[in-house]
């Protein structure tokens, strides 16, 4: 009999809803930029300060004045989407021939480095810390509580005292994102390692399997779902935890000191550092997809994980 996990091409009618909910997934991302831009450069059509061609400055010829003026939607808080999409192919400092995005790009895949890191260990440790939760009643009552409790304390309070204790480098920004990596693991995991079938658990009872058959062949299995929630959750607070290290971490490759640079010349260049957070959503983005892709992979012959 065909059953979940059996290995089995999926029928013609599971990888026609595989098509149609990747095809879902796919308009409705692109809808949420679309409304995003048009909500944008709405408001500014409405309530900014004058269009003025591209490129040519507060000086250049007025394209159009907005009827009205709201504070919040000027040049200096909201800039034109094509001004930032601009400032990327621009040079990311005076007299330099690099320019931002590629800059901001090699920033972002050492800042991924870093979380990727994190994003294992913090697994790791959440993996085996629900392991020991679930095979013992006592240890679950004893520690869920203080793992919960973890995850109140703010991470830009937590990130000196971490950088203190094991110095500025970069084992203290992927400790950052390890601690923001293992929480989402081990709650899900907790969950997942008991939604087994308990007729299934009957049978390997029957067979007098032993504890650790069990968990590979039962229950590691049947919470695989669970896990790949908690790691497309995980991944994108990596890159989280990444970033808000690298400030007091002192690391001067990564996104961290790249965006409190731009924040400071914030004024003088308010592009660039929206153009550092467009990168760094994309990179998390990149992160949650290829999470999404595994899943993809792994869960290929189950037909939910077309619609997770």
């Amino acid at each position: 009999m065909a059953g979940v996990g059996s290995g089995e091409p999926r029928p013609a009618s599971a990888r026609a809803r595989f098509g149609m909910g990747t095809g879902r997934q796919v308009a409705l991302v692109v809808g949420f930029v679309v409304v995003m831009v048009v909500l944008w450069e709405g408001a500014k059509f409405l309530g900014g300060v004058p269009w003025r061609a591209i490129g040519t400055g507060p000086q250049g010829p007025v394209i159009h004045n907005p009827p009205f003026r709201w504070f919040l939607v000027n040049d200096l808080n909201l800039p034109h989407i094509w001004n930032i999409a601009q400032a990327l192919f621009q040079p990311f400092q005076r007299g330099s021939d690099v320019t931002l995005w590629q800059h901001v790009a090699a920033a972002a895949v050492y800042t991924w480095r870093e979380a990727a890191l994190g994003f294992v260990l913090g697994a790791g440790i959440g993996l085996a810390l629900a392991t020991a939760f679930v095979h013992s009643r006592l240890l679950e009552r004893a520690f869920v509580p203080y793992v919960i409790a973890s995850q109140t304390i703010p991470i830009i309070a937590l990130a000196p005292m971490i950088v203190f204790a094991f110095g500025q480098s970069v084992i203290s920004v992927v400790i950052i994102a390890t601690y923001l990596t293992f929480f989402p693991v081990a709650i899900a995991m907790i969950r997942g390692l008991r939604s087994f079938d308990p007729r299934a658990m009957e049978l390997m009872q029957s067979y007098a399997a032993s504890t650790w058959q069990t968990y590979l062949k039962l229950r590691l299995p049947a919470s695989l779902p669970y896990l790949f929630t908690a790691l497309k959750i995980a991944a994108t607070a990596s890159i989280v935890g990444a970033i808000v290290g690298e400030g007091p971490g002192g690391v001067g490759e990564g996104l961290g000191r790249v965006i409190i640079t731009y924040n400071q010349y914030y004024i003088t260049g308010p592009e660039k550092l929206w153009a550092t957070i467009l990168i760094t959503a994309l990179l998390g983005i990149m992160f949650f997809l290829l999470i999404r892709a595994l899943e993809l992979f792994v869960l290929r012959s189950r037909p939910s994980a077309a619609s997770g």
